[in-house]
């Protein structure tokens, strides 16, 4: 089988697409997303019905839960409760039940997915590190765990002890576990605004990363015009 995995689309229609139609290109027969379908970007309805549409198996991010219930955001960076109060007025009932309904954490195959940490998927913790992805190993029951929420790609590995690092293809060594960030479909943050998803080949046991140019330009406007905040937009062009 040959899986598409995808993480933090934000409601980034054109990001979406693009990757959409590379994953039929390289004939990836399944997929599955790790969270934050919606959030940040100015398509959450059109990004929502895509996945459920598919069927794709998902889990949820935070920003799927905070669009989908009435908790304050407190704390929260302005920018971020501004597109959350925003996308809230967006989302219809049914929509809202759909992310609140979404588990934390899932099995799919030989692997799971997460958005955040497996030690408490819930508090969604920031995994940049090595020390941070070594609380999750723990709790992993596959030899392979996708991830997002940091919209930066990177792997870690644990045998004798916990590596990690950048990575653009590697086979998987069935006697070690990985824990496997995907990247960003709609708002990359590691200085490459090229829209990322990881292909599983699990008949060969390789993952690779994927980079594809969207029209970035068009993502903007839509977010401007929604009289969202301008440093949404603006990020994107740089991939931070």
């Amino acid at each position: 089988m040959k899986f598409a995995i995808i993480a933090d689309i934000h409601a980034n229609l054109e990001a979406l697409q693009v990757v959409l139609a590379d994953i039929k290109e390289q004939k990836c027969t399944h997929y599955a997303c790790v969270g934050d379908v919606v959030g940040y970007g100015a398509s959450p309805n059109e990004c929502l019905k895509i996945i459920r549409d598919m069927g794709m198996p998902c889990v949820k991010g935070n920003h799927d839960e905070y669009c989908s219930i009435e908790e304050n955001l407190d704390g929260f960076n302005p920018h971020a409760a501004e597109a959350v109060n925003w996308t809230r007025l967006q989302l219809s009932t049914d929509e809202r039940q759909w992310l609140r309904d979404l588990k934390y954490t899932r099995m799919i195959a030989s692997f799971s997915i997460v958005h955040a940490t497996l030690d408490a998927p819930q508090r969604w913790g920031y995994v940049f590190d090595k020390l941070a992805a070594a609380a999750s190993f723990p709790y992993q029951t596959t030899p392979v765990c996708f991830f997002g929420h940091t919209h930066v790609p990177v792997a870690f590995m644990r045998d004798t002890a916990v590596r990690g690092g950048t990575y653009s293809k590697f086979k998987i060594d069935p006697a070690k576990k990985y824990f496997i960030n995907v990247g960003a479909v709609g708002q990359p943050r590691d200085n490459n605004p090229k829209a990322a998803y990881v292909i599983y080949d699990t008949d060969t046991g390789t993952i690779e990363l994927r980079r594809l140019d969207y029209d970035i330009a068009a993502a903007q406007k839509k977010i401007l015009a929604a009289g969202l905040p301008e440093r949404l937009a603006e990020r994107l062009e740089f991939g931070r």
